[in-house]
């Protein structure tokens, strides 16, 4: 009976120490198949949008939590409106007023009477606070398109200095 149990001491001593010795993996490996948050436009104009009017209209956690659904589905059409639309500023602008006329609905139904007023007067100053941070955005992009250019189709293709050929001279001619 104690060679038993002192086998088993030793043999839960060895598997402790083996497992000490073991470095767990702090670093996960990332999903590339999914798009990271921080890199969908869309999604951070919509939010930045919804803190600013959560901030103003101060909301409470619930309200908070609806203004940004609503913002995520609107801000997602109107950016889809002025892809599509890109160059005709007056569809645009048409087409973005219904998107925002759907919003003020919505935000009737969530938003106390006060805070819906506010909302209302602020309206204007809330779609310039948005259409100023895509125009903002929009320019990043051109920029960091402009200074990182994608090739066209590189096909695993390496790019390095062309290689010169030199031709032997008459060779004794």
């Amino acid at each position: 009976m104690r060679k038993q149990l002192a086998t088993a001491a030793l043999l839960l001593t060895a598997t402790l120490g083996v497992q000490a010795q073991q470095k767990p993996s702090l670093v996960q490996p990332q999903d590339k198949t999914q798009p990271s948050p921080r890199l969908n436009p869309v999604q951070e104009r919509a939010k930045r949008l919804s803190d600013q009017m959560a901030r103003e209209l101060r909301l409470n956690g619930y309200q908070a939590t609806r203004l940004r659904a609503i913002n995520e589905d609107k801000v997602a059409k109107m950016a889809a409106i002025e892809k599509k639309n890109a160059g005709n500023q007056k569809l645009i602008t048409q087409q973005c007023d219904a998107v925002c006329k759907e919003r003020d609905r919505e935000l009737q139904a969530v938003l106390s009477t006060d805070q819906y007023s506010n909302y209302y007067d602020s309206r204007a100053t809330f779609r310039k606070y948005d259409s100023d941070y895509a125009a903002r955005a929009a320019d990043a992009i051109f920029v960091n398109s402009v200074q990182n250019p994608l090739p066209a189709s590189s096909r695993g293709a390496i790019l390095a200095p062309a290689r010169t050929t030199t031709t032997p001279a008459n060779n004794g001619r």
